[in-house]
């Protein structure tokens, strides 16, 4: 689970919509919104195809990106993650290769997990060595993931399933109708939180998108974050505050989620995918998946606040 350091409550916007339930994120309703400027940082285009997450892992304080090379259901073996250092240089663009469609990630524990259409991966993130491999019988599209010291949670976006892997052994663990296609996925304290996309058409529009929804680790129970649909939510991050951070892929917008309502933090073209969170800086990671970018951009205030 990422934080950010208290300066991401400069994230608080105008223009709410889809105010959540009494039992969303209670972090900072009683403020006025405050306005906001993303300030564009570092952007890397070379060996960059198709990026589909990108993620900063704080305890090696690099940042890695899953780059898909192809389509994204594709076994084509084009897939690999790339490595960077936290100003966007790039470290190694084939830090682990012969992947297929590799998608999600996130550190725990010393290992970085990714999943690779039915297999999740944990990887060494200084050797970039594959050091366990899961697959996941049934599964038909494993997307994002998540995780904690005891276990690691998987999104089987049109299986409409989230997995969980313990011990290298793997069972469903949500198996729901309020599963609306899942894709971000967090561990937030005793919760997993799950970004629903909504259901796919053939060209991955949906005539309802997806919202948020939180599930006990422990008993499996889900609280409704938001009462209704959000967007077609693909990356999903902790604002540190007890509101989330998520991205609309389709319409590429960066939101923010918390009790004060869904407000939008800024408009990219369409595409925006598995974004990430830098703690304690208050950067932003895009990845642009259409546009064959990664970028980062601060998050400060507006001098006209």
């Amino acid at each position: 689970m990422k934080r950010v350091c208290a300066s991401a409550l400069l994230l608080a916007l105008a223009a709410c919509s889809n105010a959540p339930t009494s039992d969303a994120p209670a972090a900072d309703a009683a403020r006025p919104p405050a306005p906001t400027a993303l300030t564009s940082g570092w952007t890397v285009t070379e060996g960059v195809k198709t990026p589909e997450s990108i993620y900063y892992d704080p305890a090696s304080g690099y940042v890695f990106s899953s780059q898909i090379d192809g389509a994204p259901d594709g076994r084509d073996g084009n897939g690999r993650i790339m490595k960077l250092n936290g100003d966007g240089t790039v470290v190694n663009a084939s830090f682990v290769s012969g992947l297929n469609a590799p998608k999600g990630l996130r550190a725990c524990a010393g290992t970085l997990w990714t999943a690779d259409l039915d297999e999740v991966l944990g990887i060494d993130p200084n050797s970039g060595a594959i050091t366990s491999r899961v697959k996941i019988a049934g599964a038909t599209f494993l997307n994002d993931v998540a995780c904690d010291d005891r276990a690691v949670y998987v999104s089987d976006m049109l299986g409409n399933r989230v997995y969980v892997v313990r011990d290298g052994k793997p069972e469903i663990f949500i198996d729901t109708d309020d599963l609306d296609y899942p894709n971000g996925l967090l561990v937030d304290g005793d919760r997993l939180i799950v970004a629903n996309w909504g259901k796919p058409e053939a060209d991955f529009t949906t005539k309802v998108p997806g919202r948020l929804v939180g599930f006990n680790l422990t008993t499996r129970s889900q609280t409704f974050l938001t009462q209704g649909p959000v967007g077609n939510i693909d990356g999903l991050e902790s604002d540190g505050l007890g509101g989330y951070i998520v991205s609309d892929y389709n319409k590429g917008t960066i939101l923010r989620v918390s009790s004060g309502g869904v407000t939008e933090v800024r408009q990219f073209k369409p595409g925006a995918a598995d974004i990430g969170f830098v703690p304690g800086r208050n950067i932003l990671l895009v990845p642009h998946m259409n546009e064959n970018t990664l970028a980062s951009y601060t998050i400060t205030a507006d001098a006209a606040k």
